[in-house]
């Protein structure tokens, strides 16, 4: 049914609990599972300091970094646990909004299914993640599993 599944991820617990639910359907259904991280870089525009800039970028594509390998290897852990056929995974990382980061993955890779949390790191809800969880919803040409 499902041959790609996207899971945006920022690290958060809502993330990684959106991820156990792709893997078990990606680990069902044989589906791919690309996971995104999104580096929103709007609210450094305007800072003073272009090496700060830069230094806040780093530590942005860091935690992003941390952020995928975390997922692959929940994945790994899977498979080893369930001894299940091995769930294919591509990592990517993008700079931009989020929210316009996953619907443009969503097109361009042809993505069967959406899985994400509902709320976001900062626990910030309907301001952060949740805003994006909820544009995603209604914009997404595709089912979109929204896991709270």
């Amino acid at each position: 049914m499902y041959q790609k599944i996207l899971l945006p991820t920022d690290g958060s617990k809502f993330a990684e609990k959106a991820a156990e639910h792709a893997i078990w359907i990606a680990s069902r259904s044989g589906a791919e599972i690309i996971v995104l991280n999104v580096i929103e870089t709007s609210s450094l525009v305007g800072l003073p300091a272009e090496d700060l800039i830069v230094k806040i970028k780093e530590m942005l594509k860091e935690e992003g970094r941390r952020s995928l390998e975390r997922i692959s290897e929940m994945i790994s852990k899977s498979e080893e646990e369930s001894k299940t056929e091995d769930v294919k995974i591509t990592l990517k990382t993008e700079e931009g909004s989020p929210a316009d980061s996953i619907l443009k993955t969503i097109e361009n890779e042809n993505i069967d299914l959406v899985v994400m949390g509902t709320s976001g790191k900062h626990g910030l809800d309907r301001f952060l993640l949740g805003s994006v969880t909820e544009k995603v919803v209604r914009s997404s040409e595709c089912p979109v599993l929204a896991v709270h």
